[in-house]
């Protein structure tokens, strides 16, 4: 006998071999008619599978989170069958499940197309239909190569040659179609459902390696219920509308070239937001940090010693000059990172315990190298800026420089209206530096954080742990925020660092006159700059808020009659700190209003010949067809009011509260 503990903690005996069929089955017949798969121990495994010995077990339902993996494997296995049944003599290759979906890579003297994918998708209706059942037989190495080698699978052939000599060549069937796969599936096609979509097609090297075969990509998406693929296609749908590669185009914000892959050029507008964000951040910062600025250029052997020539060589942009002077022969490296040169500048000079701590700050361009097909707009680029911090503190700070890093990270995204916020803290990886106690010591100061954290914030901050996700150097805390149609960006970091410190021999006089190495903590909140702006361009839709718009307003005349006028205004709007423009061109009004609103300017202020006469404006807002007219002295104090950047507010009402006391 075997003992199986339930999640209630309740504990029951069965017999060895039982399978989670018949365990569902004996709990309730609606259990089993529900029941899709089963975790034993925490590994999701087929109902079939037989039990040997006692362990917990949780029996995985279709409306269980951990079933929409299984729903999408079972997808992509049944797109599978509906092409080779579509399309005699198509290989099938690798097939697995991806964010939000699956794909599977298929070999065809003719690629499919996008027209293809309707024909497919009825197919795989009909196979769902069918509802055959997913059934697991394990054959001998020789066997399956035999098998797909007579089916004309060369590639399956291949892969089972991959598999390592102690693992089972497993086959799971569906009906008549069958397939090598390692599992879990659930009990038949039907339980896929009908919440599925084919999306997209795309050319893939076999194994990802550009010396192979080009084959075919399908990919697809597939959910639980319908109403969530349609939130998920109305996601994509606002997405694209949003892509801050358009929007950039449409207001004149950056490009991309080919002569500087991965580097940005940024446009007179676009450089004013870039630089709208440097000005707040270091307005976040004041006080607080010390504003540094590292060289960009070091010679290889410090990034040996700080372990990233190692570690991180085949990221890094080597450089050397063309000279003939031996001195230029010396081959040095873009900074990656910022942190090394830090440090220093930590140790320029004597450090003693009540300098602790010294907070440091860089807006300091990186380079890192990343594949062509990796590179995605703002998101994802070879050269950026990072708002990087690094804090050296003594081990009873720690502490408190972490929550003090994370009101600061809060506060920053509250203020650019991201409010659904996950902290999580990632612990130690298996290959690290640092012993354990060292370990041990920094993680329960971070849990102790990560507590106050949701319950300062009275739980509306959520927080998770990552187990072995930490970095090689320490522990960290990542910050993930939901934008305005749900999609999750990771941005902040708060590291603990016991490398670097050792490393370049870095310290500090204690009180007790000994040398101590100081903690070091990594800090960014941003992360890439250019990267937080692409999540904001997207996340407003590039409707940004008036405070940080690059061109807040623009003034447009109706008739010539109107252009002194309407200079006049221009001039009380920028001697008002707002950042306007005048356009007095020969146009009809409404052909300025709509180039100006697909510009995205969020204030259009129009002038006539009875306003210029009244002393009056018609105030127009992106995205409202409200007109409202008022005076230019109202409308210059509106507008001032509104462009203030809400940490300059509360610093504003601070000081009043301050000055009332």
């Amino acid at each position: 006998m075997i003992s199986l503990t339930f999640p209630d903690g309740s504990l029951r005996e069965f017999s060895a071999g039982v399978t989670g069929a018949e365990i569902a089955e004996g709990i309730s017949k609606s259990l089993a008619k529900k029941a899709v798969a089963m975790r034993v121990d925490g590994d999701l495994r087929d109902l079939a599978d037989p039990i040997e010995e006692s362990a917990t077990i949780e029996i995985v339902t279709r409306d269980n989170e951990a079933a929409l993996e299984l729903i999408r494997h079972d997808a992509a296995h049944v797109m599978a069958e509906a092409v080779q049944e579509l399309y005699p003599g198509t290989q099938v290759t690798i097939g697995p499940v991806i964010e939000n979906g699956f794909f599977y890579d298929f070999a065809r003297d003719e690629p499919f197309t996008l027209d293809d994918l309707p024909k497919i998708e009825k197919k795989m209706r009909e196979i769902i239909q069918r509802n055959a059942p997913f059934t697991k037989s394990v054959w001998t190495r020789e066997k399956a190569k035999q098998v797909f080698k007579d089916k004309g699978e060369l590639y399956k052939v291949e892969l089972v040659d991959a598999i390592p000599e102690d693992q089972q060549i497993k086959i799971y069937a569906q009906g008549d179609w069958f397939d090598l796969c390692r599992g879990p599936h659930m009990v038949s096609t039907g339980q896929v459902g009908n919440a599925f979509k084919l999306m997209k097609v795309a050319g893939a090297y076999w194994r990802g390696d550009s010396e192979n075969e080009m084959l075919t990509r399908i990919y697809g998406t597939a959910w639980a219920e319908q109403s969530q693929l349609d939130s998920y296609i109305h996601m994509l749908e606002e997405a694209e509308k949003r892509d801050h590669r358009r929007l950039g185009r449409e207001m004149d914000l950056f490009h991309f070239q080919e002569e500087g892959p991965g580097v940005v050029f940024w446009h007179a507008k676009g450089w004013t937001l870039f630089q709208n964000l440097v000005a707040y951040m270091r307005r976040r910062l004041a006080g607080d940090y010390e504003e540094v600025n590292a060289p960009q250029i070091l010679d290889k052997s410090l990034w040996e010693t700080s372990g990233h020539w190692g570690w991180y060589k085949e990221n890094m942009f080597g450089v050397q000059s063309a000279g003939d002077d031996a001195e230029d022969k010396r081959l040095f490296a873009l900074k990656p990172m910022n942190c090394p040169g830090h440090v220093q500048i930590f140790k320029h000079g004597l450090k003693s315990y009540r300098d602790l701590p010294i907070r440091m700050a860089e807006f300091g361009v990186v380079h890192r190298y990343e594949p062509s097909g990796a590179m995605h707009g703002l998101m994802r680029v070879r050269g950026f800026t990072q708002d990087d911090a690094h804090i050296f503190c003594t081990d009873d700070q720690l502490a408190d420089e972490c929550m003090k890093i994370n009101d600061l990270i809060l506060s920053t995204y509250s203020d650019f209206g991201f409010e659904d916020i996950v902290v999580k803290l990632s612990t130690r990886p298996e290959k690290r530096v640092g012993s354990d106690a060292l370990w041990d010591r920094a993680e329960a100061v971070m849990r102790e954080v990560l507590e106050r954290i949701e319950k300062e914030s009275g739980g509306r901050i959520k927080t998770g742990i990552n187990p072995g996700e930490g970095a090689f150097y320490g522990p960290k805390f990542e910050y993930t925020l939901k934008d305005a149609i749900g999609r999750e960006w990771q941005c902040g970091t708060t590291q603990v660092d016991f490398n670097l410190p050792e490393r370049f021999g870095a310290f500090f006089v204690d009180s007790d006159g000994d040398k101590k190495e100081p903690v070091m903590i990594h800090r960014a909140i941003c992360g890439s700059m250019e990267r937080f702006l692409g999540i904001l361009i997207e996340n407003y839709a590039g409707h940004f808020p008036l405070w940080f718009a690059p061109l807040q307003v623009v003034v447009a005349t109706i008739t010539s009659d109107a252009d002194d006028y309407a200079r006049e205004v221009h001039k009380a709007l920028t001697r008002a700190g707002l950042k306007a423009e005048v356009d007095l061109r020969n146009e009809k009004i409404n052909y300025k209003v709509r180039e100006h609103s697909l510009a995205k300017v969020p204030v259009i202020l129009v002038c006539g010949k009875r306003e210029a006469e009244e002393r009056t404006v018609n105030v127009r807002r992106l995205g409202s067809r409200d007109q409202q007219s008022m005076s230019l002295s109202e409308a210059v104090r509106w507008l001032a009011d509104e462009a203030v950047p809400p940490d300059v507010k509360r610093a504003q009402a601070e000081a009043a509260a301050d000055a009332a006391e």
